[in-house]
């Protein structure tokens, strides 16, 4: 089955046209202050607006706010949402509020992290499986942290997913063999620097996953 790619945390005109160029199926808009990465609503919606309709435009929160999300959906013409660290009914009243496609999150250490995904049926559209960071961080995700891959043999999704955390052009192959992947998200692995996207990083990230 073919496998396509989210390009995350992208800010600036030529990362986003690296990513279009190189066939991203999806590009990320991080709207989370202490992130990086993070975008104004203005930033947004001039970024969005090079954004063809065939290329979703998914927006990035960490427990949102109702404000904040309505906000960010309407400016970054959002076809999808990404919730981290938000609880199963509280993506489900998003989804319901906002009415686009509803990702949840799920932070994956160990094997028994996975039992969370099944509370997410009926509330999320789809699941990110990412890595979990330290309880310390102070982001949940984009750190180029990866889990180990093995803790989804035998496991099988409830919901449509992806795969996130520590991908890069050198391991996606591995990640996507080992756990049958067919869509995967990568932010710090396209990056030079916390929040600065290579152009170069990108196409090949995106050459990697065209060959799989």
């Amino acid at each position: 089955m073919p496998v396509s790619a989210k390009i995350c945390g992208l800010s600036t005109t030529a990362t986003l046209d690296a990513a279009l160029a190189g066939g991203a199926s999806h590009v990320g808009f991080v709207f989370f202050p202490r992130s990086p990465r993070n975008l104004s609503f203005d930033q947004a919606a001039a970024i969005a607006a090079r954004v063809p309709n065939h290329v979703a435009r998914v927006g990035v929160f960490v427990d949102p706010d109702d404000q904040t999300i309505a906000r960010a959906v309407h400016a970054g013409r959002l076809s999808a949402v990404q919730l981290h660290q938000t609880a199963p009914a509280r993506v489900a009243h998003l989804r319901h509020q906002i009415g686009i496609e509803t990702w949840a999150a799920v932070a994956i250490k160990v094997r028994a992290d996975l039992d969370q995904a099944p509370d997410y049926v009926g509330a999320a559209d789809r699941l990110l499986f990412d890595a979990k960071t330290p309880a310390d961080a102070a982001l949940p995700g984009g750190m180029g942290v990866r889990f180990d891959w093995s803790l989804m043999d035998g496991f099988r999704p409830p919901l449509p997913w992806a795969l996130s955390g520590g991908l890069d052009a050198a391991n996606v192959a591995e990640a996507v063999a080992r756990t049958g992947a067919t869509l995967v998200d990568t932010s710090s692995g396209v990056e030079d620097a916390p929040g600065v996207k290579s152009v170069d990083k990108i196409a090949a990230f995106l050459q990697s996953v065209r060959q799989l």
